[in-house]
């Protein structure tokens, strides 16, 4: 079942929060825990039924052997490490076979000349969120940093719906000790409005924002895959468009997810904090997909040494750490090719600290307007390029969209933007600007969309900035970045979210536009990693 469906939002929604607070005002927790699970696996089946089986099997497994690492904590023994690496790489081979076992073959046939055939597999709705979700639970019940004994507590964990499809990623410890404080069974008006204010904005990111600049980035990389060129403008227009969709579709989402947690009151870990508005490629891992990035730190980046070994072993850590993430978006080189970009982007980001450090002039170029906004649009760059090689199907169509943002064939304008141009449409014409007939319309319409969200993900702030005061993420916004959260509620305070007449109306305003975008429904990007 998608968020941006009429049937969750109609009747699933309503009647799942409605049920829980109904049966919890008997003080029967346990049953309205249950109803949620119940709620959860029959949200996850929608899709198709046959994975509650998957799901199933791997909550039973994890929790088994999670408990058993809890129960012999005391124990320094090999055998439990090796019980450890057991269970994790039984789970690494439930992703491995579903996700990558295709891609594996297509490869070994190419390099022998063979034709070995596995047939059709069809990927488990979130199998990677669920899977690294249950991993984390593992590790921490190894370091005994867990004390779950309830199986139906260990399933809501699991499988709560808001986040069970794409994330965030959360720790045991997270989640599960907000449904057991005492009144978590309590309606309280301040959930229901926070929650409802961070659906509607994370619904209109996506039915409205994303699947509208959806249509200017599609035809593009289709049209590249094909084997045309791309001149300059129509190659930009293409990246620009993706990236922005990209970003405030997952962002939608995440969006929704925190806010259809809060309903119930659970507050989950913050997943994006404006990643566009970063001055580095560090900096942009600290805002981009939050949770994963910290999986990959904990669970990838630490245990290969992280920085303990010198800078040379620390730079092959990170490059190591961001190809693993790349291969965990997708079975394919491109995936691993945008991985291994982030990781070269950040060998180098380091390398340029450490060097303004050592020469004493360490932020001396952010520390001024100028400099921040052109470290930012450096960092943008950077991304853009890497986003290429994410969303083209094949390297060949990667590198025809980049063939034509780096100018190599040339720059063209509809002939109908000339007539707008007066005396300048010559001398464009004089330094090799093309004018073509026809397609006045769709430049007009891609190039203002991009310009529309631009300003909106470059310039305002987000979602959980504007309800900081209501703290809408279980990490304070304060951690998040700095003061910085704190200024657009300074100057700019009425911006900020308040239940007032003004937000409700706009909330509504926001939420009616998303409902009516939804004739034609799209799935979220993520779901498909």
């Amino acid at each position: 079942m998608l968020f941006n469906s009429y049937e969750f939002i109609m009747l699933f929604l309503p009647l799942t929060v409605a049920g829980f607070y109904l049966i919890g005002r008997s003080g029967a927790r346990r049953a309205a825990t249950a109803w949620l699970v119940a709620a959860s696996l029959f949200f996850y089946g929608w899709w198709n039924p046959t994975y509650l089986l998957l799901l199933g099997a791997s909550v039973v497994f994890n929790f088994t052997l999670g408990g058993h690492l809890v129960r012999s904590r005391s124990a320094r023994s090999p055998r439990r490490r090796a019980l450890l690496v057991v269970g994790i790489a039984l789970n690494l081979s439930s992703i491995g076979f579903f996700k990558y076992a295709n891609f594996f073959v297509d490869n070994v046939n190419l390099l022998t000349d063979t034709n070995y055939h596995l047939g059709t597999i069809i990927l488990p709705l979130a199998i990677s969120f669920f899977t690294f979700q249950q991993i984390t639970y593992l590790v921490d019940s190894y370091k005994g940093l867990t004390e779950e004994h309830s199986f139906l507590n260990y399933c809501l964990f699991v499988t709560f719906f808001p986040q069970l499809i794409a994330g965030p990623i959360v720790h045991h410890s997270e989640m599960l000790p907000q449904f057991a404080r005492r009144g978590a069974v309590r309606l309280r008006s301040s959930d229901l409005a926070v929650g409802i204010t961070l659906f509607s904005i994370g619904l209109f990111k996506k039915a409205v924002l994303a699947d509208g600049i959806a249509a200017h980035a599609t035809p593009v990389f289709a049209a590249a895959e094909s084997g045309m060129t791309m001149d300059f403008l129509t190659a930009w227009g293409g990246a620009l468009s993706y990236t922005f969709q990209l970003y405030f579709d997952f962002s939608g989402y995440s969006d929704m997810a925190l806010g259809g947690a809060r309903l119930f009151g659970i507050r989950l870990p913050a997943n994006f904090n404006s990643p566009y508005q970063a001055t580095s490629i560090i900096d942009f891992w600290h805002r981009w997909h939050m949770t994963l990035s910290r999986f990959l730190r904990d669970y990838v980046y630490f245990p290969l040494g992280g920085n303990r070994r010198g800078r040379a072993r620390r730079h092959a850590n990170l490059l190591l750490t961001m190809l693993i993430g790349g291969l965990w978006h997708g079975a394919g080189w491109t995936f691993i090719a945008w991985g291994g970009l982030h990781g070269i982007y950040l060998m180098v980001n380091h390398a340029w600290r450490w060097l303004t450090r050592r020469t004493r002039h360490a932020d001396s170029a952010s520390s001024t307007w100028w400099g921040r906004r052109l470290a930012q649009l450096l960092t943008l760059l950077a991304v853009i390029v890497g986003w290429v090689f994410f969303r083209a199907a094949s390297f060949d169509g990667a590198m025809r969209i980049l063939d034509g943002m780096a100018g190599l064939n040339g720059v063209s304008l509809p002939a109908a933007v000339s007539y707008r141009l007066g005396s300048l449409a010559h001398f464009l014409a004089s330094v090799g600007v093309t004018f073509v007939p026809g397609g006045g319309k769709l430049f007009l319409q891609t190039w203002s969309w991009i310009a529309a969200l631009g300003f909106v993900s470059l310039m305002l702030p987000n979602a959980l900035v504007l309800l900081r005061r209501y703290r809408p993420t279980y990490d304070r916004v304060e951690a998040l970045s700095g003061a910085d959260a704190l200024r657009p509620c300074g100057p700019l305070a009425t911006l900020c979210w308040r239940p007032d007449t003004r937000w409700a109306l706009t909330v509504g305003s926001l939420l009616a536009a998303g409902v009516l975008a939804l004739s034609q429904v799209s799935e979220f990007l993520y779901y498909q990693f």
